[in-house]
Parts: C-alpha cells; sequence; structure tokens
C-alpha cells in the first residue's frame, strides 16, 4: 500500500513523510522483518510491541507505526495513530476492497478448521484462493491473511474462532464476507460464555456485517436459527440430508442434492462438514464435476484423524482438540470402522463449572453406541468421569494421571491386533504419547 493509502485507510498523522512512490508491507513481528517493510507494533496485556520499534529500524523497517509519537532519525516515514490494533485492522479491510476477492467466513463450535480446508479444496478448483494459515483464526490472523493475499486474490477463507461475546463480530466488521458458514453451535467455550444460546449469539455474530447479497450457510440446528439476525438468504444442511453409500476407514461416499460425492475420510461428521463447501461452491458458480474433484482432493491436517503407523501400533490422532460434540463423534465413528478398537480420552478444556457434568455426558452416550470390545483408557481427572460412566455399564476402563503412565500401558499391552484412537484437548498434549511410543518401539 502506497502512502496515501495508508493515511487514507487508517486517519494516520505522518509524523516523518516518505516520497509515496513505494508499496509497503507491514509486518508486525521484528523476528521476522524484512528490508523495507514498515513495522506495526501491537500491544497486549503484557508486551508493548512500540518498545522494539529501534530494533525494527535497526532490521531494515523503513518506517513505522506509533501512538506515542517518538521519531527516530533513520526512519523513512512515520504514522501515528491511536490504536495499533484498530490501524492494522482498517489496513486489512482497505486491501480487502482494494483486490475485491470473495470472502468466505467460516467459525463454529467444532469442525471449523476442518471445513475452511474442505472449502479451500473445492474453490481453488477454480479460483486463485488464500486460506487462514494453520488455526490464526483470531483478528491479527485476520490481517496477516488478507496481506497473504496477492492483487489476482479471487477468494479469500476466513476462519474465525472466539473466546467470547464480541469478538466474531469484530473479525466480521472488517472481513465483510459474502458467505458466512457455521459449522454447528455446541457447548465449547461454555465456561467463558455461560449458556448455549450466547454461543449462537457469539457464532452468528458472523452474520452481522454479511454481504445483503449473500448466504449464510449453516448446520440445521434449531439454537441458531433462534439467534440469527441476517434477513438475506439462508442455506441449512444437515446428515439427514445425505444418502450415504459407504463410510468405510478412510473414504466416504454420498448422495446430496441428487449429486454423488466422495471424501477420503471416515465420518458422518465429515460428510457434514463437506456439505457447506458444496454449497459455497454452487453459490461461486461451480460446476459438480469441479465441486466433486476439490472435495476428493481434501486431505485431514495435522492432529486430525492422522493415521500413524509406530512399529507394530496403528494410531489415528485426533487430538488438535476437543469438545464434548466432538467427542462424541468422532468416537462413534472410530468404533464403527475399526476392529479391536482401543479409545484414549484426556480432558476436556473451557466447559466451565458443569465441566465434570459434561465429561460424564460424554461416557453415558459412549455406553450406549459403543459395543463390548471396546477398550477405554483415560487421562486426566476429568477424563476419568467418562470413564466411570462406562466402567459402571461393564466396559473395560484404565485410567491413569498422565501421558506416560498411559504410554507405557500401551507399550506393554497392546500390539498389532489394536488399532489406538486419541482424543482430547490440545491443553492435554497428547503429542507426547507418540513421542514415548516412538521411543519405546525403537
Amino acid at each position: 500500500m502506497r502512502e496515501d493509502e495508508i493515511v487514507k485507510a487508517t486517519g494516520a498523522e505522518v509524523l516523518k513523510k516518505g516520497k509515496n512512490l513505494d508499496d509497503y508491507s507491514f509486518s508486525t513481528d521484528t523476528r521476522t522483518i524484512k528490508s523495507g517493510d514498515i513495522y506495526l507494533p501491537l500491544k497486549g496485556e503484557n508486551f508493548d510491541g512500540e518498545n522494539f520499534i529501534q530494533e525494527a529500524l535497526n532490521k531494515g523497517a523503513v518506517g513505522y507505526f506509533t501512538t506515542q509519537g517518538k521519531v527516530y532519525d533513520e526512519a523513512g516515514v512515520i504514522f501515528k495513530v491511536e490504536n495499533t490494533l484498530d490501524a492494522y485492522l482498517k489496513l486489512a479491510n482497505f486491501y480487502k476492497n482494494k483486490i475485491n476477492p470473495k470472502v468466505v467466513g467460516i467459525t463454529g463450535s467444532s469442525g471449523k478448521t476442518t471445513t475452511k480446508e474442505m472449502v479451500y479444496s473445492v474453490v481453488k478448483e477454480k479460483f486463485k484462493t488464500v486460506k487462514t494459515f494453520s488455526n490464526h483464526n483470531n483478528e491479527i490472523g485476520f490481517c496477516q491473511t488478507v496481506f497473504e493475499s496477492q492483487p489476482d486474490t479471487e477468494v479469500l477463507i476466513i476462519e474465525m474462532g472466539m473466546r467470547g461475546l464480541g469478538e466474531i463480530e469484530l473479525i466480521s466488521r472488517y472481513a465483510e464476507p459474502d458467505f458466512a458458514i457455521v459449522t454447528n453451535s455446541g457447548s465449547a467455550h461454555i465456561g467463558r460464555l455461560g449458556t448455549l444460546e450466547n454461543i449462537a449469539k457469539a457464532k452468528c455474530e458472523i452474520a452481522k456485517f454479511l454481504n445483503p447479497n449473500g448466504a449464510f450457510i449453516a448446520l440445521n440446528q434449531q439454537r441458531i436459527k433462534d439467534v440469527l439476525e441476517y434477513l438475506g438468504e439462508k442455506i441449512y444442511y444437515s446428515i439427514d440430508d445425505v444418502q450415504v453409500i459407504e463410510n468405510r476407514p478412510s473414504y466416504s461416499k454420498y448422495v446430496y442434492k441428487n449429486n454423488e460425492y466422495e471424501l477420503f475420510v471416515e465420518g458422518d461428521y465429515n460428510i457434514e462438514n463437506s456439505l457447506s463447501a458444496i454449497e459455497v461452491g454452487f453459490k461461486l458458480g461451480m460446476t459438480y464435476e469441479e465441486i466433486k474433484q476439490g472435495l476428493a482432493s481434501y486431505k485431514p491436517i495435522e492432529k486430525r484423524w492422522e493415521v500413524e503407523k509406530i512399529g507394530d501400533l496403528k494410531l489415528i490422532n485426533d487430538s488438535y482438540n476437543a469438545n464434548p460434540e466432538s467427542m462424541k463423534a468422532s468416537v462413534k465413528t472410530f468404533i464403527e470402522l475399526y476392529e479391536n478398537p482401543v479409545v484414549v480420552l484426556g480432558n476436556m478444556g473451557e466447559l466451565g463449572e458443569n465441566e465434570v457434568l459434561y465429561h460424564r455426558e460424554v461416557g453415558q452416550f459412549l455406553s450406549k453406541v459403543s459395543a463390548k470390545n471396546v477398550k477405554f483408557l483415560t487421562v486426566g481427572n476429568l477424563a476419568s468421569k467418562i470413564g466411570e460412566e462406562l466402567l459402571n455399564q461393564g466396559f473395560e476402563v484404565s485410567s491413569f494421571d498422565n501421558n506416560e503412565q498411559v504410554s507405557r500401558y500401551i507399550l506393554d499391552n497392546l500390539n498389532v491386533d489394536y488399532t489406538i484412537f486419541l482424543k482430547a484437548s490440545r491443553s492435554m498434549k497428547f503429542e507426547e504419547i507418540i513421542e514415548v511410543l516412538k521411543r519405546g518401539k525403537q
């Protein structure tokens, strides 16, 4: 962006004027700043990026933003703003509007990153597409994603996460999505938001700045419908709209709205997530063949149903994150598709004062859908509550305090006959289990 565009976007006061000839790029991190960048120092509870302006200049920054008005002589250009995060968001919005891609916003209690990857797999079949990197789904990640876009980017896919009310609305304000997807509204973050209704409200904030001529695409869930205020086109979907033809390990075939699709992943919940990608594809004018090919090319990302062989042990690592809905869905799929299943479950986080109840409910659910040949291993004080419910119904359950203990049990007691499934919140660090198993199998 040129200097005059920066001023127009942010309303900045120019403390030192450049030549207004160059297109500037922005960096918020002195560790990765490149020569010629403008340093944009962000602030947090425990840090102030303005303390590193001199370091940024030493590493080649041509200028910087400031809220304090301090002038360094070696800077080529200096902008003063009231709030650097606000400036970053305004710059991202200005640049987005300048290149003018179609914007797809995605949120949900679970499945949003998987859905983002599925939408990307579909849309890139026809359009030059940029997506949110990994799980960088806050307002800073939004800005980073926008600035990854090139002038010829045609579709921008923005994943929107949240920890409280107002956060998705903030991203939506600057993203201005043409299409908004809500994968579901469950109990994730209920510890922060208090009620399921508040969670649904937070998710539906994605529609606050949705293009009136766009479309809201969501799971057919009553609590979403009850709080949604968007007046434009609404498309609801669910697994009930699908005829499943085949569902086996690493493969699904199904019919949706008279068209047949394939996914090289298993599970009804993955099929359900793919329906929003289909809807977006058609709204963007893609052909059935393009959408079908896009879904067939989808591959799960790290720690999401990641199949791994360690010695003679076969593991499926789905420990990227967990909440009651995703744990129920993924474990149910696993035990339906694999022989001699062993399920390793860890604590689920951010469930608030009813966290014990939510864990017990998972145990009660699994006791109804599991065959007696399923072995359950739990790690942590909360996951043990899942185990207690299963134990009461006659299932084989072993409970452990930490990852090292459960790893030793697996090494000592399980062999090639079993397939092991890992599911927990990220805070449980289940990757440690895999590391111990690899050392033990060397």
